[in-house]
């Protein structure tokens, strides 16, 4: 209750922010959806559709392939990353139930065969819009260290350590820290 009530909270007071963002959006991406979809893990491992602000443009090469990222990532687009404002709609995942306000965060579907039993640990939580892992180096770790901090979230869970990670996500955010990973490795497994 206090993540859906948090939520519409967070939903009424962005909503001002929420209009100006989809029409910069809209017009950064020439008129494209606003809005990102992909298919996440949740819960138990349950399959959920993530909502996120979408920072690219859909152009394509001559051969109708989408150019790499970093050529369809709009000013805007850059912005709204570098803010973290991109996560605002997942704030709707949290209502709906499918995510918390803190917990691991949601990953690929295709990685799920990928883990070990220990690192699936992380599904007996909601996902959450930020984590321990987020506040403990983001996207500055490796993916075996995101694991560990997700399982040992998923083993210190209290409303004490909550609060710590909502005050410590929003340091991070005014700071700007560990937001984007330039060289970013997706997930493959255990060596």
């Amino acid at each position: 209750m206090l993540d859906i009530t948090l939520s519409l909270i967070g939903l009424i007071i962005l909503f001002p922010i929420f209009l100006l963002l989809m029409a910069a959006i809209r017009i950064a991406n020439k008129g494209a959806s606003i809005f990102f979809l992909q298919k996440r893990t949740g819960v138990e491992a349950k399959i959920f559709t993530i909502l996120k602000f979408k920072t690219m443009s859909d152009e394509r090469d001559e051969n109708g392939k989408l150019l790499p990222d970093e050529k369809r990532i709009t000013a805007v687009g850059q912005f709204v990353r570098l803010t973290s404002l991109d996560e605002i709609p997942q704030l709707i995942n949290v209502i709906k139930g499918d995510m918390s306000l803190i917990g691991p965060r949601p990953l690929l579907e295709k990685y799920i065969p990928l883990y070990s039993k220990e690192q699936f640990r992380r599904h007996e939580v909601k996902p959450g819009i930020t984590g321990w892992a987020q506040v403990n180096g983001r996207n500055a770790i490796s993916w075996r260290e995101k694991f560990e901090l997700d399982v040992w979230y998923v083993d210190n869970l209290s409303f004490g350590l909550d609060l710590k990670i909502l005050w410590l996500t929003t340091l991070k955010v005014f700071l700007r820290k560990n937001i984007s990973a330039p060289n970013f490795e997706p997930f493959r497994g255990e060596n």
